[in-house]
């Protein structure tokens, strides 16, 4: 599809909210929770769309814990990434806030079918294996309110 066609088509604005699950590892490193979409072939963090009535904080919890079968604690705001996307002869202006959470409970056993993996991993190779850009921004900001260097 041409610019110029992508241009036309109506624009909707999506947000959703999701997290970077973290943990200090025992040598003191920090790891984080990255799940493996085979249909998209692409790693990234747990995020979803708001349900009615449902606040951006509320959405992050719900679609993490869905995501992941964790049960987190929401942290400090880790920022929000925005990208554009067409799809069904729409193009979207999509908004992702995150949040650093910890675990308080739960286990991966006790996820949805969402992501066909999910892992922890240190860090840097969550760095490495994340798909997308914008992510990997957002794991660099969270690494840094953490005082970790990414």
């Amino acid at each position: 599809m041409s610019t110029r066609a992508a241009r036309r088509l109506p624009v909707i604005d999506s947000v959703s909210a999701g997290g970077v699950v973290w943990r200090r590892d025992a040598g003191g490193g920090i790891e984080v929770v990255i799940g493996y979409q085979e249909r998209d072939r692409r790693w990234g963090l747990p995020k979803g769309t708001p349900d009615k009535g449902e606040t951006l904080e509320e959405t992050a919890l719900r679609e993490v814990a869905e995501e992941t079968g964790l049960e987190v604690v929401l942290g400090e705001k880790a920022g929000v990434i925005d990208y554009w996307f067409s799809q069904d002869g729409r193009r979207y202006h999509k908004h992702v806030h995150h949040w650093l959470m910890t675990v308080s409970g739960g286990d991966f056993a006790h996820r949805d079918h969402e992501y066909d993996e999910v892992i922890w991993v240190t860090a840097g190779e969550a760095l490495a294996q994340i798909t997308f850009a914008t992510e990997r921004t957002i794991l660099e900001r969270a690494l840094a309110l953490l005082g970790v260097e990414a």
